[in-house]
């Protein structure tokens, strides 16, 4: 019996010991989406092998542009435009900055306040700058008008495309 216990504490050690080196690996190659080129983040591929550990490097240049005088997105990979949806921006009281900014943060679902409103659970928020964010509204169906207090609405299954699709590091211009 104690033959068996040994063996199989053993293999069970063998076991922790390999999934500690592969955690200890991915821990050392992870790399700040903030790194390389100002348009693209790069994500980090590793495949296991049973005898050893590669790691490859892909680079996916992926940035969202924001056009404010045509109230409207588009999301690149490179020069291959993958998205464009209308949004809402700020109101003329309350712009959307205008500038370079990376995505910060992102939530499922966000509680957002400030002066003249407090909205739950607002849906696919992906911040980029202080509290403005781009995000879903349900609350109205004016895209492509601006009426936020300066963030960057999209009608809810569009914000949960771009939310599945863009990263936290993904560049976002937005021009006037």
């Amino acid at each position: 019996m104690q033959t068996w216990i040994r063996r199989g504490g053993i293999r069970s050690s063998g076991t922790f010991c390999t999934g500690v080196a592969l955690m200890v690996m991915t821990l050392f190659s992870w790399s700040s989406p903030l790194t390389g080129t100002p348009n693209s983040t790069t994500a980090t591929a590793t495949s296991v092998d049973e005898n050893s550990l590669t790691v490859n490097n892909i680079s996916q240049p992926r940035w969202i542009e924001i056009d404010l005088s045509e109230q409207r997105l588009r999301a690149w990979e490179g020069n291959k435009l993958v998205h464009s949806y209308r949004i809402s921006g700020g109101k003329r009281s309350t712009p959307t900055p205008i500038g370079r900014f990376r995505i910060n943060s992102k939530y499922r679902t966000h509680r957002m306040r400030g002066r003249g409103y407090n909205i739950p659970d607002v849906p696919y928020t992906m911040y980029f700058y202080r509290g403005y964010a781009i995000h879903g509204a349900y609350w109205h169906n004016r895209f492509g008008t601006p009426v936020s207090h300066g963030c960057v609405n999209l009608p809810v299954k569009q914000a949960r495309n771009l939310y599945n699709w863009a990263r936290n590091g993904t560049l976002v211009v937005v021009r006037k």
